[in-house]
């Protein structure tokens, strides 16, 4: 009997776990590497203790990834983005990375991320207008 196949927008951490965990165990298997970290820098209040920004990524393969940078409003150009960027390249230095890749979007940071020394080598212009993905690396 075939396995069952459904599509779904629902969310559900355990099916990512499992799917993460597939695709990290036969990469292992193929490169004999495991060196997979994540990486978090969080903002918080002063007051409240409470996260309010920061950048979530990740390091493998000599390769740091950063997925996430998110700062309120009111942080923004105060040199705080540029000082956590600065500290996930070091931290993936340290880690043995030689390159970092990230993606943002048109009307987000690509700027921002330019002015940094990041280099766009590619970009993807859906629909609707205004929403381009800007993919961008950094020799480390």
């Amino acid at each position: 009997m075939p396995p069952e196949i459904t599509l779904t927008d629902a969310e559900d951490d355990a099916f990512r776990k499992l799917l993460g965990e597939g695709l990290k165990g036969y990469n292992d298997e193929a490169i004999g590497l495991h060196d997979r970290q994540e990486l978090q820098i969080r903002i918080t209040d002063p007051e409240t203790g409470k996260p309010v920004g920061g950048l979530v990524g990740r390091t493998s393969l000599g390769v740091l990834f950063i997925d996430t940078v998110y700062l309120p409003k009111s942080l923004r150009g105060t040199g705080i983005g540029s000082h956590i960027l600065a500290m996930a390249e070091e931290e993936g230095r340290r880690r043995g990375c030689s390159k970092a890749v990230l993606f943002t979007i048109s009307f987000q940071a690509p700027e921002f991320y330019k002015k940094l020394g990041w280099q766009v080598f590619g970009e993807i212009a859906p629909k609707p207008p205004g929403a381009t993905r800007i993919y961008l690396t950094k020799d480390l």
